[in-house]
This record gives structure tokens, C-alpha cells and sequence, in this order.
């Protein structure tokens, strides 16, 4: 056995081939975040154009107001697109049908529901049985600052420290099964404040205790939320509307490949995640080019002219295309061929 695997390591050392590593979640299908740069950051160095594989568990977590509930709406309506079945549990009680409409997303009494604790959303999804096992289903719950526990209901935890442990007891439980259907469990979560803390303490914690960034895949970090503001004439009065946000999405942790790539998202209230603004600004800021381009074709001097160019003639999975294969060419230099250490 040893001389076997010296005779690897030998022609892996003289071929330079890189090492390979092992990764979570199942590539066989990915889901669209709805965002190709959060695509290719989370997973293009595993598959064209990248994605979200099975058999995983992802938190979103950041401030309130940052995107998060968008983004899980985008992934579940991509699920639905794709043939998967959803269970969708919003503790929060925000979500309703004409937003849900906006991502494709059909949310019904039997697959929405607003749980009150850590264990009725856990439980229901380890019973849950889609009918189709051969496409990705979607697991979401939004969000998980919003659970509680029937100790906490009944008598009171004011320390969370019952809220801390059940989290820990079902995301074992759970996590196990969520790899053997390969199922995608994506949950958000809210960053809040440690009153008290000191200056060698933390000063910002997520819901559930360690127990969530230890089980997760996949860490989404929502950071700088900017608002996008939008000007008309009415009467000869300029009226200002706030629109949309602008926010950077950091991938904190990634075990199904590289950690730490970033993605911006364009966030608009009316409309989601806006990819194609974002492709659009991601080819000019990483060519020569002067205007908005697709398949090297001027599309618009202006990103507005751009945006309804590329829709007005279906363009937008030409211009999806030339994101990825720059982002590949970008990446391919990035590439290092080493010696397996001996």
C-alpha cells in the first residue's frame, strides 16, 4: 500500500498535477443563487459557471434590511424552475404571495409555514418527502433569529442557552439527512450586537450558538448594504424614491471550494436580484471596453440603455456566458502547479 502510494505522489510530482481535495455537496445539479458572480464565487473552480450543489447546508447571515430574504426567495424559485419541491418556514411571518410571485416562487399551504421553534423546523424537514428524488429540493427558513424553544415559550431563557443546545442537537440530526437526499437547507440569519462586550470580546454574534457556523457548508456574509435611490419629474418637482441596495456578499466559509471570494449583488425591491446589471458593470470594469458590451458588441453608452438592449433581444444568457468565460480566463491565471511536499 505504501509503495502504491509513493508511485502516485512520484507521477503526481512529475506530471505537477494539482492535488485534489475533498468537498462537500453533490455536483451532479447546481442551483442558481440568481446571481452569477455569487455563482462562480461560491463554486466556478468546481463547475462552469458554478452554483449551488446538493446535499449541503447555507447560512446568509447580516444586519436586517441587507437582502438576505431575496436571496433565499431567488434560490427557492430556482429549485421550483428546476423540477425540486420546497418546504419553505418564515418564522418571521413576512413573506406573502405577491413577493413570493416576483422570484417564480409558488408557495402553498403545504409548503410554507411559520414555525415558532428550533425543533418544529428541524423535525419537519428530516420528515419531509418530496416526490421527485432526482432533482435538487429545497429546504428554507427564514430566519433562523426568529426561533425560539418551548422552554424559552413556557418559562423563559434568558440566556438562550437551551435555544444554543437544541440548535446543536437537531443540526446533527439533521445535517446527516440532508446529505443522504441531497437536499440544499438554506437559512438566513441575523447579525446582532453584544451589549456588554468588551474589547477583547466579539463585538457581533449570529443566532444559534457555534453550532450553525460549524454545520454549514456554506457561510454567506451580507456587509455594506447601500441604498439605490431613483429620481423622477412630477409636476416639475424632482422625487426622490429609495428603489433598491446595493450589497457586497462574502463567502466566509466554503467547503464545497475556495473560501473567501466576494460578489456584489444589485438588489432591486421590485424586481430581485438584478444579474444582468451586475454582468453588464463586471465585463467593463475587467476590459478595455469604453460602453457596456456583449459578445464584444456595444449594447449602450449607458447601463439603462444596456439593461433593456440585452433584454429587448434575449441576450441574457449571452451575456451570462461571456461573465463566466472572462471569470475563468481571470481565475486560470490565478492558478498555482506545485510539488506534492515530501
Amino acid at each position: 500500500m505504501k509503495e502504491k502510494l509513493s508511485s502516485q505522489m512520484k507521477r503526481k510530482a512529475e506530471t505537477k498535477e494539482p492535488l485534489k481535495q475533498e468537498y462537500d455537496g453533490d455536483f451532479g445539479t447546481v442551483i442558481s443563487t440568481g446571481s452569477t458572480l455569487l455563482d462562480l464565487a461560491i463554486s466556478g473552480g468546481r463547475i462552469h459557471g458554478g452554483g449551488l450543489p446538493g446535499g449541503i447546508l447555507v447560512e446568509a447571515f447580516g444586519p436586517s434590511g441587507s437582502g438576505k430574504t431575496i436571496l433565499l426567495s431567488e434560490i427557492a424559485g430556482a429549485v421550483q424552475r428546476q423540477g425540486g419541491e420546497v418546504i419553505f418556514s418564515d418564522p418571521e411571518a413576512r413573506i406573502n404571495e405577491q413577493f413570493s410571485r416576483m422570484f417564480g416562487l409558488n408557495l402553498t399551504e403545504e409548503n410554507y409555514s411559520i414555525p415558532n421553534t428550533v425543533t418544529e423546523v428541524f423535525e419537519s424537514a428530516r420528515k419531509w418527502t418530496p416526490k421527485n428524488k432526482n432533482v435538487i429540493n429545497g429546504i428554507f427558513t427564514d430566519s433562523l433569529a426568529a426561533l425560539s424553544t418551548e422552554l424559552e415559550m413556557d418559562e423563559g431563557d434568558p440566556f438562550g442557552s437551551r435555544r444554543a443546545k437544541e440548535f446543536s442537537e437537531q443540526l446533527r440530526r439533521t445535517c446527516r439527512v440532508i446529505k443522504e437526499k441531497n437536499y440544499l437547507m438554506v437559512c438566513s440569519n441575523q447579525v446582532r450586537e453584544v451589549i456588554g462586550a468588551t474589547q477583547y470580546q466579539a463585538k457581533t454574534k449570529t443566532t444559534g450558538g457555534l453550532a450553525i457556523s460549524f454545520y454549514s457548508s456554506l457561510r454567506l456574509q451580507f456587509s455594506n448594504p447601500k441604498k439605490i435611490t431613483e429620481e423622477i419629474k412630477v409636476a416639475g418637482k424632482v422625487v426622490t424614491r429609495v428603489v433598491g441596495i446595493k450589497v457586497n456578499v462574502d463567502v466566509f466559509k466554503n467547503s464545497v471550494w475556495s473560501p473567501y471570494r466576494t460578489a456584489p449583488l444589485t438588489i432591486n425591491f421590485q424586481y430581485g436580484i438584478d444579474d444582468v446589471k451586475e454582468n453588464l458593470q463586471y465585463i467593463k470594469d475587467y476590459t478595455d471596453n469604453k460602453t457596456y458590451t456583449c459578445n464584444g458588441v456595444n449594447v449602450g453608452n449607458s447601463m439603462e440603455l444596456a439593461i433593456r438592449n440585452i433584454e429587448h433581444d434575449n441576450l441574457e444568457n449571452d451575456l451570462r456566458e461571456n461573465v463566466i468565460s472572462l471569470w475563468e480566463e481571470i481565475e486560470d491565471k490565478f492558478k498555482q502547479q506545485r510539488k506534492l511536499k515530501r
